[in-house]
């Protein structure tokens, strides 16, 4: 995306520059297709690197094509920008709903939205994650530290979180309101927030909206701060506060199949990421302990609950961009998406550090990722950690802990077993869909709470607790 000047500039370069169509009514979204592809057998003998640009070129054009027949209409909806990794740079008319199509096979984060920002150039973080690397090595959490994440975050803190916001129990206590969904398109959602918001500030955390635009509406992410004078940098506790119900079955009222409608259908998202969100509140309770308990952090706490994540990245995206653009120092960003989902077997915690971005971020969110494991064996001594790294990892690009990736800071993200393919996932099976509830079988919270007490203690730990 450029301007009339930028364009200008890279003519005068000797660039041939293609226009598309107005910014103002088109987006963009990087569109990844999981499916495998099938190469040709006139490629089989060629070099790697002539069958790695025809794997690319083969998964864009069935990405594609999966969207443009997916949008049939009078006219082009979509136009697309070319190969990208793992599927295709797509400009779609405003408006434009690519984030709701889903690609057979297709694993999270599969759709993310491109928002115009020359500062993602600068990436400010990259001068500060050299710093804070080789701290995290040392970061065994305290005695004192593991007793609090223990005594605050428990399975049934955690269960009543989840009740509350994915619409099991009332919103609030004491009054009647049960909420149907979180979608962003979804009237309940801004109620959602307004609660999260007010629960939050009752534990005497600074609490503020931050908004931003989707689709013409404003949508407000949380943040609650414990902020420390004089710190060096900050430490951010993570989930997204969003759900969506897409890959469900919906039918009208003669019983013909109809599309999801986010403005009216049930999308109560109970680990995805309800179980995310109720790991914040429930590390920003153990922080309240804390405190009134008369310890102190070194570092400042944000506990951040991003919105319309399940539209591409968007909260957290716009969140990072004002942070960069405010100036903040963070140490490290710890995301939890979805913790909840356990069919059995092997107790496994993915921690996924991966990231699309190169330089000092790679090997700083590997450290960061290792704080975690390091946390696990006193609160999670039964679970197989998977350490998910590199260019490789699944995950990369695919949760909110890509919007600080992409400006050079530090960030992992922690999840039920489900992105993994080299063993049979144990995560939900109710993936996006309305059976995503508080009573799914699929739907543990002994095993979400020592998740969420694990990512709580390494977190504390950063901010020197």
């Amino acid at each position: 995306m450029a301007t009339a000047q930028g364009v200008g500039a890279l003519e005068q370069g000797g660039f041939t520059a293609d226009l598309r169509g107005e910014v103002a009514e088109t987006i963009a979204f990087l569109m990844r297709d999981d499916r495998p592809v099938s190469l040709p057998e006139a490629l089989t003998d060629v070099s790697a690197p002539a069958k790695a640009t025809a794997e690319a070129a083969m998964r864009a054009a069935a990405a594609y094509a999966f969207i443009a027949s997916a949008l049939d209409g009078p006219k082009p909806s979509v136009a697309s920008l070319g190969p990208a990794p793992g599927g295709v740079y797509v400009a779609a008319a405003a408006g434009t709903p690519i984030e709701d199509l889903h690609i057979a096979e297709a694993k999270p984060g599969h759709t993310e939205r491109l928002l115009p920002d020359p500062a993602l150039l600068s990436r400010p973080g990259e001068d500060q994650v050299e710093g804070f690397a080789d701290e995290f090595a040392n970061g065994v959490p305290s005695p004192e530290t593991i007793a609090a994440v223990r005594t605050a975050i428990t399975p049934a803190a955690m269960r009543g979180h989840v009740a509350r916001i994915s619409g099991f129990a009332p919103l609030v206590e004491g009054e009647p309101l049960k909420v149907r969904s979180r979608d962003a398109a979804s009237p309940d959602n801004a109620l959602v927030v307004s609660a999260l918001a007010r629960r939050l500030q009752d534990l005497g955390l600074t609490v503020r909206r931050h908004e931003f635009s989707w689709r013409g509406r404003r949508l407000s992410n949380v943040e609650a701060e414990f902020r420390v004078a004089a710190a060096d940098s900050a430490v951010l506790v993570t989930a997204h506060l969003d759900s969506t119900a897409a890959r469900g079955e919906f039918f009208d009222s003669s019983g013909r199949p109809r599309p999801y409608d986010p403005a009216i259908d049930p999308a109560p998202g109970a680990d995805d990421d309800g179980s995310g969100t109720a790991a914040v509140l429930a590390a920003a309770e153990c922080l309240s302990a804390m405190i009134a308990d008369g310890r102190a952090p070194a570092r400042t706490l944000r506990f951040v609950l991003f919105n319309a994540e399940e539209q591409g990245l968007v909260g957290s995206k716009a969140y990072a961009r004002a942070a960069a653009a405010a100036g903040d120092r963070i140490v490290g960003v710890l995301q939890m998406d979805m913790i909840a989902g356990f069919q059995g077997g092997t107790r496994t915690m993915e921690i996924h550090t991966g990231s699309s971005v190169p330089g000092p971020v790679v090997g700083a969110s590997d450290a960061l990722g290792g704080l975690v494991a390091q946390a696990a064996p006193a609160l999670a001594a039964d679970f197989s950690l998977q350490a998910l790294t590199g260019s490789g990892d699944p995950a990369a690009g695919r949760s909110d802990h890509a919007s600080f990736h992409e400006r050079g800071w530090a960030a992992a993200a922690v999840c039920e077993n489900f992105f993994d393919d080299s063993a049979p996932a144990t995560g939900t099976r109710q993936y996006h869909k309305p059976g995503d509830t508080l009573l799914d079988d699929d739907h543990d919270t002994d095993y979400a709470a020592a998740i969420a007490r694990t990512v709580a203690a390494a977190a504390l730990t950063l901010a020197g607790l």
